[in-house]
Parts: C-alpha cells; sequence; structure tokens
C-alpha cells in the first residue's frame, strides 16, 4: 500500500483536463503519475466518454467521437511516461507537506497536485426514478440508446442545452420519435445544435416543459407524466424512454474542508489562472469551470496546470527529473480506429478451441457445444464505458486463456440477441455454464469483481493464470 518516494505531480482524474497535464508534464520529465478514476464522479476520460461527435476540437476537421479523442489523448501521455492507475482517490490530506493521495490499491506522496476531477451528470430525483433506472431511464443516451427496447420506440430527452440537442440528435438513429422536454421557452444549446434539433422532423420540443414522475407495468416504463411550467397543468406523455441531459454537479467531496469552495461546490482558482488557495495544489477543467465547460477549454487549463507546478517545483528545489528515451515516432495504437475487418464468414473463422470470439453465429455454437464457462459482453457503438470496460476484460480473459470463452456482441448489429438476453443497458456481461445464466453484471466492475466471479465458476483447484 504504502510508496516511501515523493513524487513531482500527481493528477487526480483525466478527461481532457487531465490527461494534457499529463502530457505536459511527462515531457518535462517530471513522470507525472495518474489516477484516472474508476466509477466515482463518473468515467475514466471524463464526459467526453458518453460523447459521439466531437466536431469542434481543433485538428480533427471530419470530426472525431468523444472515447476516441479520449482513447488518443491517454496513448499519448503514456507514450511520454505518464504512469496511469484506474482506480478512484479515496483520501487526500493537503494539510501537511508532501501530500498525500489514497485509493484503495495504493498511497503516494505528491509535492504537487493537479485536480481534474471534473463533474458528474445530475438527476431529477423523480419518486419512481429508483424504479425505473436502467429499465427506461437513462443519463447516457450514447450508452444505452442502442438497446433493443428503445428500438422503434418514443422517447424523450430532459434538458435544454448542448448535451440535450446532442442526446436527442443521436436518439433518432434509433427511437421512432424524440420528445425533447425544455422547462423554458428557449435551447441554450449552440446555434448549430438549435438548427439540428428544430429541423429535425422526428424531434418535437415540449417548451416550459418539465418531467414530474414515470410510470410503466412489468418493471419497464411506459411514459412520463409531464408538468407545465407556466399553467402548472399535467399531462402524460407515452414514451419508452426517458434521457437526463440535466447538467452536472463537480466532483469535488475529497476536498471540502481542504480547499476553497464556491457556493455550488466548484474549486475557485485565482484569476486567469489555475493556481488554488494551496500552494501547489491545481485545479483544472470543469471541476473550477462553470462558464465554458468545454474540451479545448479544459485542455488548455489541464496546460497551464502542469506548466504552473513545473515552474512551483523548480522554484522550491523539489523536482527529480526523469530522463527517458524517446519515445517511437510511431502512430499510437489505436485498435478502434484502424482495426482491418476480415471478410470471411463467420463460420469459416470460428474455432471452438479460440478463447476469444466475435458475434451471434460464434455464441449460438458456443452456447450448444462448448463446455467451459461461457462470458458474454454487450456493447453499443460509441459507449464510452465499453470503452472503459474493454482493458479490464481483456486483461481477465488472458489470464484464463483456454480455459473459458470470450464473445463480445455488437448490441446494434445482433439486436435480436441482445432483446432476448434482456439487455437493457450498455456494457453488460453475461456468464453462462451448462446452457445456462449464472450471472448478468450491469455497468463495470474493478477485475478482481470479474476474476472471483470466473473462478467460481471453474472446476476446483482451476484459477487464473499469473
Amino acid at each position: 500500500m504504502s510508496n516511501p518516494q515523493v513524487e513531482n505531480v500527481v493528477i487526480i482524474g483525466s478527461g481532457p483536463a487531465g490527461y494534457t497535464a499529463a502530457i505536459y508534464a511527462a515531457r518535462a520529465n517530471l513522470k507525472p503519475v495518474m489516477f484516472e478514476g474508476f466509477q466515482a464522479g463518473g468515467l475514466p476520460g471524463g464526459q467526453l466518454m458518453t460523447t459521439t461527435e466531437v466536431e469542434n476540437f481543433p485538428g480533427f476537421p471530419e470530426g472525431i467521437t468523444g472515447p476516441q479523442l479520449m482513447d488518443r489523448m491517454k496513448a499519448q501521455a503514456e507514450r511520454w511516461g505518464t504512469e496511469c492507475y484506474t482506480e478512484d482517490v479515496t483520501y487526500v490530506d493537503l494539510s501537511q507537506r508532501p501530500f498525500t493521495v489514497r485509493s484503495d490499491e495504493r498511497e503516494v506522496k505528491a509535492h504537487s497536485l493537479v485536480i481534474a476531477t471534473g463533474a458528474t451528470a445530475k438527476r431529477l430525483g423523480l419518486p419512481c426514478e429508483g424504479e425505473f433506472w436502467s429499465h427506461g431511464i437513462s443519463a447516457c443516451a450514447i450508452c444505452d440508446g442502442a438497446t433493443p427496447i428503445f428500438h422503434g420506440a418514443p422517447l424523450a430527452v430532459v434538458g435544454g442545452g448542448d448535451s440535450a440537442a446532442e442526446e436527442a440528435v443521436y436518439l433518432t438513429k434509433y427511437g421512432d420519435h424524440i420528445n425533447l422536454l425544455v422547462r423554458r421557452d428557449e435551447l441554450r444549446a449552440s446555434k448549430a445544435m438549435q438548427d439540428r434539433v428544430l429541423n429535425n422532423p422526428k424531434i418535437t420540443v415540449h417548451w416550459n416543459t418539465e418531467p414530474v414522475d414515470v410510470f410503466g407495468e412489468n418493471g419497464r416504463m411506459t411514459g412520463v407524466r409531464v408538468r407545465n411550467t407556466q399553467t402548472g397543468e399535467e399531462s402524460d406523455l407515452h414514451v419508452k424512454g426517458l434521457f437526463y441531459a440535466i447538467g452536472h454537479k463537480p466532483n469535488t467531496s475529497l476536498f471540502k474542508g481542504q480547499l476553497e469552495l464556491d457556493d455550488v461546490g466548484y474549486i475557485v482558482t485565482k484569476p486567469g489562472s489555475v493556481e488554488t488557495n494551496t500552494e501547489g495544489v491545481y485545479a483544472a477543467g470543469d471541476v473550477q469551470d462553470h462558464e465554458f465547460r468545454q474540451a479545448i477549454t479544459a485542455a488548455g487549463t489541464g496546460c497551464m496546470a502542469a506548466m504552473l507546478a513545473e515552474r512551483w517545483l523548480s522554484t522550491h528545489q523539489l523536482i527529480t527529473e526523469y530522463h527517458q528515451q524517446q519515445p517511437s515516432s510511431e502512430t499510437p495504437p489505436e485498435a478502434e480506429l484502424t482495426e482491418e475487418k476480415t471478410t470471411a464468414s463467420p463460420e469459416e473463422v470460428f474455432n471452438i478451441a479460440h478463447t476469444r470470439h466475435e458475434g451471434g453465429y460464434a455464441l449460438r455454437k458456443l452456447f450448444h457445444e462448448s463446455d467451459r464457462l461461457i462470458m458474454v459482453k454487450y456493447v453499443s457503438p460509441n459507449c464510452g464505458p465499453c470503452h472503459t470496460l474493454k482493458p479490464i476484460l481483456n486483461k481477465v480473459v488472458d489470464e484464463f486463456d483456454g480455459k473459458i470463452h470470450f464473445v463480445e456482441i455488437d448490441i446494434d448489429k445482433e439486436r435480436e440477441i441482445a432483446e432476448n438476453a434482456q439487455v437493457t443497458g450498455t456494457p453488460t456481461v453475461q456468464f453462462f455454464k451448462d446452457k445456462e445464466l449464472v450471472q448478468h453484471v450491469q455497468g463495470i466492475k474493478q477485475k478482481s469483481e470479474y476474476r472471483k466471479l470466473i473462478e467460481s465458476y471453474l472446476p476446483a483447484g482451476v484459477s487464473a493464470t499469473n
């Protein structure tokens, strides 16, 4: 748990701010340590992990998805020597130097900190929200919009900003008709996003409208009770899904009583800077920005934080330099962008002796013919959490190579399979043994949890290969 070495700089959080800070700090030979986060306060990679097309980030005239952009930023940070841990920080002590940063897995000491913990999507707190969460209600259209229960169905999005507008447009790919519920009589979204919404025949904007509750039957949502904010009149809107896009709250609970926060909870920084009220501690990105909240401004503040941290460390003669070999000029691996698809048929590529498989044909063959434990991961296009889960499961599957079967199912391509499996959101992982479903896991878990589940269904004496 303990680490006697004192790090130059520890970065808490990721996203455009955290990864940019890591890139600059790593190139300055500071060998930064980054806690990307895991589940507390969202996903590693930040809010862009739940964003489809990013069309306003300089350098990508054709656009790029949020998860792809974060993958590239992370690869660049690691290429220059950043040490990344996909873990949540659970404790920070800024009362004495060096600072202490702790997760469940490790404790590190640091001379300086960059805080890039971002913000978390808000919930409405409707009376029946808990009952229908993940059974009709979602805070991520990108993650859950492709699930079978929403295909061809009327859907609703609540919110009036860019996120709400983007989610409404995205859901037109899957839903029959999209109802955008806006509390006011105007949208706060950018002009470009407003045009896309207002000119889309599959989207109806309900002005001066707010959700009051949701209702349904047999565990599935069938509608939203809405209220007119001007007249108070209530009515029922029959939809199969309700997606929240109502803003965020800053992830600053770790720093209450240690750093100056404003009334909402954002970290207060000096005007025109990312300096906090504690020397050597810098806040970057949405955790301190409640005005712009853009990927490009977050990246800019991450750059500022790293440069100020280096300057402060140098002034106080605290730097330990880590000279490194020049990184390879090869393009960082981007499997999702460059992976070539085979032209062979599923029948031709299937081999029951292999551990890894893809698609419905492989799943059906394994279900009927395999005597191994079958682990099935259901993913959807551009799903940020699915990106996060990928390296976690890859490591676990490698540990059980030859002892289990692993199948990946794209629920957009294999809708019937996803519907039969009752997948209501992605990522979802199911385990089958002897033609029976033995476990259903939704969301992202730690490697140790997946490892423990697999071992519980293996024959006695069989375990992971270390």
